[in-house]
């Protein structure tokens, strides 16, 4: 949904899930220990994180490779919460994220935009879903994918991930005061899309 914003109102989408997967699937190649915050310092110092925007595309490079399709298995999945917890690792990438936007109008997608990268964001938003809804459609995006999995071990696995990312000492995810709330559970994509297109032009009229 986030990218389809992005490219309905002509700005760059930034998908910043992909880039702690990113520094995840580094630390697995690597062998990272995660307790060990001198490797962890090490290793970050030798991570370039960007994204290849060519083609309509959206795809998330380390180090110059192409790694959209390695970052979104299992085993990142399974750890990717847990390195996101690291607060080097978070500094290191709210800077890059910060970085990003510069010069640039940006969807960013994340689970601390609205409360840690971007605090002053003109529009919030926080989109939530049932659980077992959301299982669903990351079971389906698996299976697209060629991904194996069954719909118990996803549930397990995304509310592992909510329990560590709302629980995590720094910048835990949460919904900012000023933020717009919307389930999209019962909603389509193209309901969604349309909703939020709707928030953010009013954003626009009011700016102007």
């Amino acid at each position: 949904m986030a990218k389809a914003l992005a490219s309905e109102i002509g700005a760059v989408y930034i998908d910043t899930g992909a880039m702690y997967r990113a520094v995840t699937l580094y630390f697995i190649r690597n062998d990272i220990n995660l307790e060990d915050m001198e490797a962890v310092s090490s290793a970050l110092e030798n991570i370039v994180i960007s994204f290849d925007h060519s083609k309509g595309l959206n795809e998330c490079l380390l180090n110059g490779e192409n790694i959209e399709s390695l970052i979104r298995t299992k085993e990142v999945s399974g750890l990717v919460s847990e390195v996101a917890t690291i607060s080097l690792v978070r500094k290191k990438l709210v800077e890059i994220q910060r970085a990003m936007s510069d010069h640039l109008d940006v969807v960013m997608d994340g689970r601390d935009i609205g409360t840690v990268v971007f605090p002053d964001a003109k529009v919030k938003l926080f989109i939530t879903a049932d659980p077992l809804i959301r299982a669903e459609r990351r079971l389906k995006e698996y299976k697209k994918k060629g991904v194996e999995a069954n719909i118990t071990e996803v549930l397990e696995n995304l509310k592992k991930r909510d329990y560590i990312d709302s629980n995590r000492k720094d910048s835990p995810l949460k919904v900012a005061d000023d933020a717009i709330v919307i389930d999209n559970s019962k909603l389509t994509r193209e309901e969604q899309l349309e909703k939020v297109i709707d928030i953010v032009r009013r954003s626009q009229e009011e700016d102007h």
